[in-house]
């Protein structure tokens, strides 16, 4: 009766109420007539054909052992299976695997935590507020107007553990299968960048320790005044102190620059961040990957101009669903 599922069991029982042979029934189902007979006689005994309880493995956890351990990691997602373990009350035999076990059944898995910046009170209520005044901003009267502005640093060599290697076994250590790194670290290269719906900015090397004259000489006198010409743009940056700074914010003034208050805290609100992104993996999928620091430079430059307008104005017309999602999330972390 075993190779009988649920369903079938059903339909056999429905045949045998209906006045339809034992052997008929069991040579629709490919079963001997015994296992239908012992159906029937299952179904007349305890009016069920579901399968009787059996004693299997006992449990290796209370009631009391599986809400202690449930509780435990939800009061705190980062804690080992291995601590709960230890720090299990009343004499026990469990293991860490035993534990993962519970916590699946609780519906919790072990997954790699979402890595953003740390949210003070005061950071999430400038960011609901900032999300509330702009909830009504739209695309087409609004956001497309935005040059959105930021820095980033790109590696030349990335050893944060999710690159993967295909080998065989016992060929941990061949040559052609070990990530080899830099004693001190590859270094990398910062850049700066301006995004609108409309175009783009040049992808600009930024060469050592950036302070707010060469903000105000080197990037928005020569690459961003150029894009704010009309008279309707705002310029978005974010609270770096180059940016803030009392002669950046003079400068900006002086030529009527209208400047996007932005909240602290908030790469997840700038859509540049995702072309970032982009620009990493096209750099990344390369197949000759940058020796040096004029390579990475020149490969991130020739992927800049390369990446479609289309997905741009893609970025940016999520803008309202940032904002309703900083809002929903009350100044927490958002998807973006």
């Amino acid at each position: 009766m075993a190779r009988l599922s649920r369903e079938d069991r059903q339909i056999a029982l429905g045949r045998l109420k209906a006045g339809q042979s034992q052997s008929a029934i069991a040579r629709h189902f490919h079963v001997s007539q015994s296992t239908i007979s012992r159906l029937w006689v299952r179904f007349q005994a305890t009016g069920s054909v579901a399968d009787l309880p059996r004693a299997g493995r006992p449990r290796a956890t209370t009631a009391a052992h599986d809400r202690f351990i449930r509780l435990r990691h939800l009061r705190n997602r980062f804690l080992s299976a291995s601590s709960s373990v230890q720090a299990l009350p009343g004499p026990h035999r469990l293991s860490d695997q035993t534990v993962r076990n519970r916590l699946h059944e609780a519906g919790l898995r072990a997954r790699r935590p979402h890595r953003g910046a740390v949210l003070t009170r005061r950071h999430r209520q400038n960011r609901v507020q900032w999300g509330n005044q702009h909830l009504r901003w739209t695309v087409r009267n609004h956001w497309r107007h935005v040059w959105f502005s930021d820095e980033s640093y790109f590696l030349l060599q990335r050893h944060d553990g999710r690159r993967r290697v295909y080998r065989r076994v016992n060929e941990r250590y061949a040559p052609n299968c070990v990530d080899e790194a830099p004693v001190h670290g590859g270094g990398g290269v910062m850049v700066w960048g301006a995004i609108n719906t409309a175009g783009r900015s040049t992808l600009v090397h930024v060469q050592g320790r950036i302070t707010a004259q060469r903000y105000v000489e080197e990037i928005l006198r020569p690459h961003a005044l150029p894009l704010l010409a009309d008279q309707d743009a705002i310029f978005q940056q974010d609270n770096a102190r180059p940016h803030t700074a009392r002669l950046t914010t003079q400068f900006l003034t002086d030529h009527h620059v209208q400047v996007l208050p932005w909240p602290s805290m908030s790469p997840d609100m700038n859509p540049i961040e995702h072309l970032w992104d982009e620009l990493d993996r096209r750099v990344r999928r390369r197949e000759e990957a940058p020796a040096n620091h004029r390579d990475l430079l020149q490969a991130l430059q020739e992927e800049w101009d390369t990446i479609p307008q289309q997905d741009i104005r893609h970025l940016i017309q999520s803008m309202p669903r940032r904002c309703r999602a900083v809002v929903a999330a009350q100044g927490s972390h958002t998807p973006y």
